[in-house]
């Protein structure tokens, strides 16, 4: 197969005129944000040595460096905020950082974003607070989605089901036990649904509810979804989606890497162009 000089990888971007016009707005308006709010920017080597230790399901590009040491492009921006920043940068006394850059996957798919960093703080209200006004700035209406991931674990304990009930979405599984209060949670998406679950599920599971409540109390753009279950690698607690249609704009959650609990977020800015270019 020939490939030609104007030709570009499967997976890469390209954006001119409009689209890099867009961009560059994204860009702009979430750094003012974000440094309102008190965060520092921080910018990532493209290439590091640790990200198939925190990686293991994503497929990294690798290559070696002089020392035929193993190195990979960042598939994550996260991992290496959180141990530059306890690291190298541990006398900098900053605790909440953001970057803008792009991760990469095998074989050659590209993909930018803007995230934020809190280390050492579950405080995962923040996040969901500065993604909305990032959204609301771009005049994009969207709805927030609030999961809890830890809902998923308790319910494999309590019943002996299997994680991969919940990674592929096997609802009818839920269904076919005919246990009354499974079948509310795996119904339910409201508000008034996740309240009248607190008076019925087992005791183990009223925490992690009442916690999405709690993050959702101010946003009445807010659905619930108490089994959804996903594979992002470090995230199992409180976790959010800001969804147009069926683009995920942002999502973030409260993670654990090497004993440190952070809280942190990610604007999808692919996503988000595409929908802005869209509109506009």
């Amino acid at each position: 197969m020939q490939i030609y000089e104007h030709e570009i990888p499967s997976g890469s971007r390209l954006y001119f005129g409009k689209s890099a016009k867009i961009k560059r707005r994204i860009e702009r308006l979430a750094s003012e944000l974000l440094e309102e709010k008190g965060f520092s920017e921080i910018i990532t080597p493209f290439f590091s040595y640790h990200q198939r230790f925190g990686l293991k399901e994503q497929k990294l590009l690798r290559l070696s460096d002089e020392s035929n040491h193993e190195v990979s492009l960042r598939g994550d921006s996260t991992i290496d905020v959180v141990r530059i920043a306890t690291r190298r940068l541990k006398g900098q006394n900053q605790s909440k950082w953001f970057y803008i850059q792009p991760v990469f996957c095998y074989p050659s798919m590209e993909f930018y974003q803007i995230g934020a960093e809190m280390l050492g703080s579950s405080e995962l209200g923040l996040c969901v607070s500065i993604a909305d006004e990032l959204l609301s700035k771009l005049e994009l209406s969207t709805h927030l989605q609030i999961s809890n991931m830890r809902i998923p674990h308790i319910l494999c304990e309590l019943l002996g089901l299997d994680m991969s009930v919940f990674e592929q979405g096997r609802i009818e599984i839920l269904l076919a036990k005919n246990i009354p209060w499974l079948s509310s949670l795996a119904k339910a998406s409201t508000k008034s649904d996740i309240k009248a679950l607190l008076s019925i599920v087992p005791e183990e599971l009223k925490d992690s509810l009442e916690l999405m409540l709690r993050l959702g109390k101010d946003y009445k753009n807010a659905v619930y979804a108490p089994i959804y279950y996903s594979k992002m690698r470090y995230y199992e607690g409180l976790f959010f989606r800001f969804l147009k249609e069926n683009s995920i704009l942002a999502s973030g959650g409260v993670y654990e890497i090497e004993a440190l609990t952070c809280a942190g977020f990610a604007v999808h800015c692919d996503n988000l162009i595409e929908s802005l270019t869209k509109e506009f």
